[in-house]
């Protein structure tokens, strides 16, 4: 933990003093940061309205002074969020003849529009962005992520691809596919398309984290690249045990040609020096095995 971030005190969850939320949801929100007695969400204080972040982000909250930060709150207090009715809105919408404000928890319930990307603009439902691509779903038309039907029409909750404009899917789910695949893996499910449907997805409020794709965090897949290592025979004759391997001879161990995921001793399967290749009983059972094989593999493991 930095030293600009604090614990919170046990068994006391605290709340962020812009959105007054101690548990909102996190891929929205972003993280809790804690200092001097001030807690926020990191895009809270970003998306707040007249709060300027300092060039050294090592200072206050992430670049927020903890003085400008009370300040306002202090001008909220008499705002009221345009979606929930609460004091304390902090987030004004961007267009300069409107003044509605939110709360950021609130936005997707009130189909604000929320951009996670500098200057990170906020619009209320009247003045949000919407996409200008002509295409409409045709009946039936699912969405390529969930496999649920969409809207008829293009709404704030269903969306498409503005590069084939056949690619349907709902804002929660491409939400989500952008939360795993980071912006370097994010792309259109369908058409593949990645510059123009990134900046598409990003001014209709979709966030994408700056960062790997989660799949790729901490070798999620590092046990893949492991070879199979031991004797799956029903019965291992080898004195060295199952995970014994000679480079050659009755204690040779071959791995299933088909699948690599079982493996027998030459003498526990009863395989001639002669034979390079076995499957196993799995395999051979589907008929991925040759003739030549089956009839030289001779008795295999249970």
């Amino acid at each position: 933990m930095s030293d600009r971030e604090e614990e919170a005190p046990r068994g006391r969850e605290p709340a962020c003093l812009l959105c007054q939320q101690s548990e909102a949801d996190p891929d929205i929100c972003g993280h809790k940061i804690q200092r001097n007695g001030i807690c926020a969400h990191v895009f809270c204080l970003y998306f707040a309205s007249l709060l300027d972040q300092q060039e050294n982000e090592r200072v206050g909250l992430q670049g927020f002074l903890p003085r400008d930060i009370l300040h306002a709150v202090n001008r909220a207090a008499q705002t009221s969020c345009c979606i929930c009715g609460k004091s304390g809105a902090t987030i004004s919408c961007c267009d300069t003849e409107c003044d509605l404000s939110f709360h950021l928890p609130c936005a997707k319930q009130g189909r604000c529009v929320t951009q996670f990307i500098t200057p990170y603009r906020a619009f209320c439902p009247t003045h949000s962005p919407e996409q200008a691509v002509e295409a409409t779903p045709e009946p039936g038309t699912q969405c390529l992520i969930c496999m649920e039907p969409v809207e008829h029409r293009m709404t704030f909750n269903t969306l498409v691809c503005p590069a084939c404009k056949t690619a349907w899917f709902h804002r929660d789910c491409i939400q989500g596919q952008a939360l795993c695949s980071g912006i370097l893996s994010f792309q259109c499910p369908l058409c593949r398309n990645t510059q123009e449907f990134l900046v598409e997805m990003f001014l209709l409020g979709i966030r994408i984290p700056f960062r790997d794709p989660s799949w790729e965090e901490n070798d999620a897949f590092a046990e893949l690249g492991d070879r199979h290592r031991r004797c799956d025979a029903s019965e291992c004759l080898c004195p060295g045990g199952r995970q014994e391997a000679e480079e050659e001879g009755s204690w040779e161990l071959l791995l299933c040609s088909s699948c690599a995921a079982e493996g027998t001793h030459r003498h526990c399967s009863g395989l001639r020096d002669s034979i390079t290749s076995w499957e196993c009983d799995g395999c051979a059972g589907l008929g991925t095995a040759s003739r030549d094989d089956l009839d030289l593999a001779g008795p295999s493991m249970a």
